[in-house]
């Protein structure tokens, strides 16, 4: 598979991730099986997938348990980012970015994924009653102490600027790119993760340019677009109570009926590459084409679709393809 490095600290990584989070937490969570996802992890790690996506809050605690099941054979084949700052409660979430508690949480996060050293760890969301720069500042020490090795930041603010606005002119991240201003003069902000994908497009914007003239990586998060992209979920299907998808404006049966044009689109791209080329693919590949520096990280459950999206990384899509993608119709959601 094709390597990419993360920012100036030029870690090594396959062109595509593995986000973990739906293999325990949030999607679909009758369809979640330990043993399964653990076969997961391991396929797509034999499929040149390295970089391993999880966080303290997915559980809480049981993704960081299953990703270090796998880490405790493999440590050397995986490329692992997590993070901290949020506390999930009941029917509630909240930022914590103590500088005591970041450091709590950095060590409770090294017990559970059985290493010695995390690779990226991220701040999830700032605390809004701690200045950003103590958060950090904190975290910077683990890197000093050893325990890890880069830092980078979850972007917040793109989806509330979707409302009364439209495709790659809208732009959320406004509060996101002062944040890393600010973490930027303690230490070096190694990556950067965000939803992007073909229906997602804000972080074209503003936050992928500051992030490619600085040197920093981006990684791509929902860049099959919560599983809509894939061309597998069916309108009016229907999802689980305690799946995000339920709340949802793009996944009415309504709105997804109407965003159809876009995963037909995709899929004529895709015949156009072989009977064997999936809508996902496409998808993926086109987020590959943003930048050097983006690394998509979708998420998967099953094997079958962690290899499939490690494959992506080999599609190349041509001038003809981009074109299509690009006059696709803006996706819609119950506020528009």
């Amino acid at each position: 598979m094709e390597r990419r490095t993360i920012g100036a600290t030029a870690l090594d990584v396959g062109a595509i991730g593995l986000g973990c989070m739906p293999m325990n937490w949030a999607y679909s969570r009758s369809d979640q099986r330990g043993d399964r996802s653990l076969r997961t992890v391991h396929a797509a790690l034999d499929a040149g997938v390295s970089l391993l996506d999880t966080a303290d809050m997915y559980g809480p605690f049981t993704n960081e348990l299953l990703v270090g099941r796998a880490l405790k054979e493999r440590r050397g084949d995986a490329f692992v980012s997590t993070k901290c700052g949020l506390l999930v409660g009941d029917q509630h979430v909240v930022a914590n970015g103590r500088p005591g508690y970041v450091r709590r949480a950095c060590d409770a996060s090294l017990r559970r994924l059985q290493t010695d050293v995390i690779d990226l760890y991220q701040l999830h969301r700032a605390d809004p009653e701690v200045p950003v720069e103590e958060t950090w500042g904190a975290m910077a020490e683990l890197v000093s102490a050893g325990k890890v090795r880069a830092l980078g930041l979850c972007a917040v603010g793109a989806r509330s600027a979707r409302r009364g606005a439209t495709g790659a002119n809208r732009d959320g991240y406004e509060g996101t790119i002062r944040q890393l201003e600010r973490v930027q003069q303690v230490f070096p902000i190694a990556a950067v993760q965000a939803e992007l994908s073909v229906w997602s497009q804000e972080a074209l914007v503003r936050l992928l340019p500051w992030c490619a003239a600085r040197g920093v990586g981006f990684l791509a998060a929902m860049p099959l677009g919560n599983g809509f992209l894939t061309g597998t979920l069916t309108p009016g299907g229907g999802f689980e109570r305690d799946d995000p998808r339920a709340r949802h404006p793009r996944f009415t049966a309504e709105m997804m009926a109407a965003n159809q044009p876009i995963v037909a689109g995709l899929r004529r791209v895709a015949a156009r590459h072989g009977a064997d080329v999936t809508p996902a693919q496409v998808a993926l590949a086109w987020v590959l084409g943003r930048g050097p520096h983006v690394v998509p990280v979708p998420g998967a459950k099953r094997e079958r679709w962690a290899v499939e999206n490690a494959r992506a990384a080999g599609l190349r899509l041509t001038a003809e393809d981009l074109a299509e993608i690009a006059a696709l119709p803006p996706p819609r959601g119950s506020w528009d």
